[in-house]
């Protein structure tokens, strides 16, 4: 069993497409998408349009929930919002929050539980992020059958093994290495690279096995694009993998 697993990709359909042909180069014919597909100041439309030729098994992120909620409050002038038809967002509301696959794989955009939740990774009170303990790691992973589980969301490639040999695993983000947030205090995340980011999962005889992947492209149109619509950090963290 081998499958690839994308996440927050964010309206990058370049990213998105570099991706896509790594995994077709490596022979991969199975994705999944963790979610937070088209949130953004990019190219929300062309990536929706994509994603939904390619129908991978997908769930909803908390983005993605967010633009389904303006849509059935009656619109919003936000840019992402703008591009998206009435069939874009018809396929964003149909995703559920949690999917399992092939029965052996729990797929979620933030935790189990939570759309919008640092699961592997915590903010402190002083605005670092770093990985978090295991022990609240395993409490969120408590009652999922599931021998590995995806998750999304923060950005962060991480793989993390539970006690009892679960594996959890955050392929990292497709279209956006590096963003900063308020909540629950002001932080910033940036993964370094702008390269496109995704995760091989693989079984055989040894168990689950895991590999992040980097995947250069080039980001410079949509690092224009950001900036023409006002949001430098975003334009910053594509371009370099830095918000600064």
């Amino acid at each position: 069993m081998k499958f690839a697993a994308i996440a927050d990709v964010h309206g990058n359909r370049p990213a998105l497409e570099a991706v896509l042909a790594d995994i077709a180069a490596l022979g991969i014919d199975e994705v999944v998408n963790l979610g937070d597909h088209v949130s953004g100041p990019l190219e929300a439309a062309a990536t929706a349009d994509l994603l939904i030729a390619r129908g991978f098994p997908s769930v909803q992120g908390d983005q993605d929930r967010i633009l389904v909620e303006l849509w059935q409050a009656g619109g919003s002038a936000r840019s992402d919002f703008r591009q998206l038809e009435h069939r874009h967002f018809d396929w964003l509301a149909s995703m559920p929050a949690t999917l399992t696959y092939k029965d052996r794989v729990f797929l979620c955009h933030a935790s189990p539980t939570d759309d919008a939740a640092f699961w592997l990774d915590t903010i402190t009170a002083e605005g670092s992020v770093r990985a978090s303990p295991i022990g609240a790691v395993e409490a969120e992973a408590a009652g999922v059958n599931a021998e590995i589980i995806l998750c999304g969301h923060t950005h962060i490639p991480r793989v993390a093994r539970l006690r009892d040999g679960r594996l959890v695993v955050n392929p990292g983000s497709v279209g956006l290495p590096g963003y900063d947030g308020k909540l629950p205090v002001p932080y910033v995340v940036e993964v370094g690279t702008p390269h496109a980011c995704y995760a091989i999962i693989e079984h055989a005889a040894a168990g689950w096995s895991a590999t992040i992947r980097y995947v250069p492209y080039d980001p410079t149109a949509m690092a224009a694009l950001a900036r023409s619509k006002g949001m430098k950090i975003w334009a910053n963290a594509i371009a370099t993998g830095w918000v600064s």
